[in-house]
């Protein structure tokens, strides 16, 4: 999968948002001619959003200079996009052109080193009947509690390269096995990595990342071509394992204040249901496992955190 700049990016993801919405749908009277793609066309986006073709097509080509916040505004509601998308669309906009119109400067600004607090490691380790994990950047496990290992993946054992959300769903198939509706999930991951990529557009690591992804998993490669954006902040999913067989987990990711780019995410299952039965069972193997870790000569602590800088 090829590789593009901010204008190509924000050029994409503006066509794919136009081809979503029928002129009719929008109020507006056909322009006539055959159609080549569906959705709106240039011209029509432009009169919804109160500028000019030229400048409208300028903007999409990331070529408009300073847009100010009136027009990304107008041009976010012409393309009836939701907060994620609208946030997505102005850090677009401002990376791809600079105050003169010219691309901004594709240098990667210096990234500090993510590290889990250790209050948020105690808070991990204090919670043996709920599943959770630390997720930062790109969707890497930074942080992780014995009950989420036994519930998706042994990530101690994974080189600290594999320690990630998007690599596992898409390459590794014991993690994409335990996911009962695989697709809505690898959907709802790809409209977040690109949500994240947003707000880091010069991250080589994201790059490198989506690049591997792109040429290794031709499902991967489709639903990015999507353009989806989302921060899903809560949801839930049906599992399967095999120790318990299907069940059904809601999460909820809280996104940590003194480190945006760091989220804390639980699982939880209904009280009284066979799916809270079944998170007991897990547990219980949890901590036979982190028992087993505790045992002289083991050197497995019962919270494992990324190593990585």
């Amino acid at each position: 999968m090829n590789q593009t700049g901010p204008r190509a990016e924000l050029g994409d993801f503006l066509r794919s948002r136009r081809g979503r919405i029928r002129p009719e749908d929008a109020g507006l009277r056909s322009f006539g001619g055959r159609r080549r793609v569906p959705g709106l066309r240039r011209e029509e986006l432009a009169q919804l959003a109160g500028v000019s073709v030229d400048y409208y097509t300028r903007f999409e080509q990331g070529r408009a200079g300073n847009i100010s916040d009136t027009v990304l505004g107008a041009v976010a509601c012409a393309l009836r996009l939701d907060a994620a998308e609208t946030a997505h669309l102005t850090r677009l906009v401002r990376t791809a052109g600079g105050r003169d119109g010219t691309e901004a400067p594709a240098g990667p600004a210096p990234e500090e080193p993510q590290e889990v607090r250790p209050g948020l490691r105690r808070l991990l380790e204090s919670m043996p009947e709920t599943p959770a994990v630390v997720v930062g950047r790109r969707t890497d496990i930074l942080a992780w509690n014995p009950l989420f290992a036994i519930l998706v993946k042994d990530f101690g054992a994974l080189p600290p390269e594999r320690r990630n959300k998007a690599w596992l769903l898409f390459l590794d198939p014991e993690v994409r096995g335990r996911f009962v509706n695989w697709e809505r999930k690898a959907r709802d991951l790809v409209a977040y990595l690109r949500f994240d990529l947003g707000r880091h557009p010069h991250d080589p690591r994201f790059a490198a990342l989506i690049a591997e992804l792109g040429e290794r998993s031709p499902e991967f490669s489709r639903l990015w071509q999507e353009q989806e954006v989302r921060e899903t902040t809560h949801g839930g999913y049906h599992l399967r394992h095999p120790l318990v067989g299907e069940f059904t987990l809601a999460y909820e990711s809280l996104n940590l204040p003194d480190d945006p780019d760091q989220s804390l995410i639980t699982y939880t299952a209904e009280a009284g249901s066979p799916s809270e039965a079944a998170l007991r069972i897990l547990a219980r193997a949890a901590a036979g496992a982190s028992a087993d870790s505790a045992a002289p000569g083991a050197d497995h602590p019962s919270v494992r955190s990324d190593s990585r800088t």
